[in-house]
């Protein structure tokens, strides 16, 4: 019986006997006393009764604040990294009831119809991906998913729409950029070179790019080793610990990451301003505007490697919500560049 139905019950029982009760009480002598004692032990009885009802006290969620960490952080040995998963993989017990959450790096970037050849029946909670422009850093992305390839290639589309809004919010704030000094110049061209950037990526996500370099699953340890010797699959890094993915940061290894992790170079570019231009991404990763003249954009490949002093990475969701307009673009940065998005609250569960 439910704690509201039971003490319904004792409402409709008790509280006439008791009421009579007092009022015969209150018309006698030295009544001040006694009915004191009665309205404490009345309430003593309601609240222990709802106590039991509902089982004890509430427990209060012990997991608040506390985020579990899966992956690679920088200046991290990638070969060790592999060593140390593969052995934990080897080690985890045959069985776990409904299985493990586990951190897959691929070998490449994977379009999401090959990453549905690599996951199988795995049932797959996140991807993790991002645009891999030469010599540039881009955003790391994080796409909820159960279904690979369909949510996936859904979830690069509202990646695609945010950025295009991201690469016509940079133009308009260059346009508008008064004066002419070395301040308004180089953030112009860093406003002009954040769209250029914007525009690729989406271009890329539209295209169903090679951009998907991850993911976070859930198997019975058998199938997580049968995981690990697929093609394409670079480790299997087990994490029995983790009970809830929205308190879970997970830091894949970059393809292109081989001996340290460290991040990809960025060199930023700084044209000069387009006056009244509108972009257009083309497939070939050329963005041409109308009302002036063409802005090259780099091709879509994989970027190269050099050291840098980064600050830690952070993950953007792909679930559309309103995003405030995007911040100056820096002259450099240390790690991929990402949105402030925090981890989202509700990723599905995968299906075993």
């Amino acid at each position: 019986m439910r704690a509201g139905d039971l003490l319904r019950k004792l409402d409709q029982r008790l509280l006439p006997r008791l009421a009579a009760t007092v009022t015969r009480l209150g018309n006698g002598p030295g009544h001040t006393p006694l009915l004191g004692w009665v309205a404490m032990l009345s309430c003593t009885a309601v609240l222990a009764t709802a106590v039991l009802a509902t089982g004890g006290p509430p427990v209060p969620d012990r997991t608040v604040g506390e985020v579990t960490r899966v992956g690679v952080v920088e200046g991290d040995s990638i070969p060790r990294y592999e060593a140390t998963a593969a052995a934990d993989l080897a080690a985890l017990a045959g069985s776990l009831g409904d299985g493990t959450y586990a951190l897959v790096s691929l070998t490449e970037y994977l379009t999401p119809d090959r990453l549905a050849a690599v996951v199988g029946d795995v049932g797959v909670a996140v991807v993790f991906g991002r645009v891999p422009l030469p010599q540039r850093q881009t955003e790391i992305v994080r796409i909820p998913a159960q279904r690979v390839p369909e949510d996936v290639t859904a979830g690069m589309i509202k990646l695609a729409e945010r950025k295009e809004r991201e690469a016509a919010d940079y133009r308009a704030r260059a346009t508008a950029l008064g004066g002419g000094g070395p301040t308004e110049r180089e953030l112009r061209g860093l406003y002009l070179s954040g769209a250029q950037v914007a525009a690729a990526e989406a271009a890329a996500f539209r295209a169903e790019c090679a951009c998907l370099y991850a993911l976070v699953v859930r198997a019975e340890p058998a199938k997580l080793r049968g995981v690990a010797a697929r093609s394409g699959v670079r480790v299997v890094d087990p994490a029995p610990e983790v009970r809830r993915l929205e308190r879970t940061v997970f830091t894949p290894p970059l393809p292109e990451q081989r001996d340290v992790v460290r991040p990809p170079v960025d060199r930023t570019a700084t044209p000069e301003p387009i006056p009244s231009a509108t972009p257009v991404a083309t497939p070939t990763g050329v963005t041409t505007t109308t009302g002036g003249p063409s802005v090259p954009v780099p091709t879509v490949a994989e970027p190269t490697v050099a050291d840098r002093s980064p600050a830690p990475p952070r993950v953007t969701d792909s679930s559309p919500s309103p995003s405030p307009p995007p911040p100056a673009p820096r002259a450099s940065a240390g790690t991929p560049s990402t949105s402030a998005d925090t981890a989202d609250t509700g990723d599905p569960e995968p299906t075993p």
